[in-house]
């Protein structure tokens, strides 16, 4: 599989995600546009729990920018809420739900497509806000991620960010759906390109399945603070699916501010 353009494999198949109708493409209704314009709104970085208020700062006027945000959810509810809002996105059927929702209820949103690795798109800083949702496990190398958000954002602009802890990938998947047996099978940094036997990997790859990467905490924490970020914020989430559910929390949300 040497070669083999992740980017372009990973945006057909969340084209194919957006067409099958995954909770993750579902836009948001009007209801909830309404009410977010009234003040009455949350999101969510990891599966299950609601980003603090307080880790957005005031968004009255504030340039924010959606990372790998597709979707029609985040973006149109940080823009009903009052901030000047870009979406950036590796996949234009999750760009189309945002314009979707922008059009129904007049926002006006900036929708960008790219690869979350590289910002050239934008000048340096750019945003006081980074909303950056668990999708960075679909990126070979996260660090440069981190680097381009402290590059985008201004001095003491805030990153939100979601991420998958690295325990998640260690295990055998295959032995859980067989045995409902937890075994230990790979190593972190994790690569589904690297690591699944060939046979597995050209099934996912034939199916136009996302792949996949589990990064280091010292790529997904240590890099941030490298790339100028102060942690502010921490808490973990549960998958609300997985086998690991009953033994540990495997979504990890931080909220750093630009040093």
């Amino acid at each position: 599989m040497g070669g083999m353009d992740i980017v372009k494999h990973n945006r057909e198949a969340w084209t194919k995600e957006v067409e099958a109708g995954n909770k993750w493409t579902v836009p948001v209704d009007s209801s909830t546009i309404e009410k977010a314009r009234r003040g009455d709104w949350e999101l969510v970085l990891t599966p299950t729990i609601s980003v603090p208020r307080d880790w957005y700062g005031d968004l009255e006027g504030a340039s924010v920018l959606c990372l790998a945000s597709g979707g029609g959810q985040q973006g149109p509810v940080l823009a009903a809420a009052g901030a000047c809002v870009t979406v950036f996105d590796n996949c234009p059927a999750q760009l189309a739900r945002d314009r979707e929702v922008a059009s129904r209820e007049g926002l006006d949103l900036r929708l960008v497509q790219g690869d979350m690795k590289d910002l050239s798109a934008f000048p340096d800083d750019s945003f006081d806000l980074i909303f950056h949702p668990v999708s960075n496990c679909f990126a070979e190398d996260v660090e440069p991620v981190w680097r381009e958000c402290a590059r985008v954002m201004k001095k003491g602009g805030r990153l939100l960010a979601g991420f998958c802890n690295p325990l998640a990938f260690i295990f055998d998947l295959k032995a859980w759906d067989e045995e409902k047996a937890l075994k230990v099978r790979y190593r972190i940094p994790y690569s589904d390109v690297g690591q699944l036997p060939q046979d597995e990997l050209a099934a996912r790859i034939a199916a136009k399945e996302a792949l996949e990467y589990g990064h280091s905490l010292d790529s997904q924490i240590g890099a941030q603070l490298k790339a100028g970020f102060a942690l502010v914020g921490f808490f973990e989430d549960i998958s609300n699916w997985g086998m690991l559910d009953e033994y540990i929390k495997t979504f990890i949300a931080t909220c750093a501010i630009r040093t």
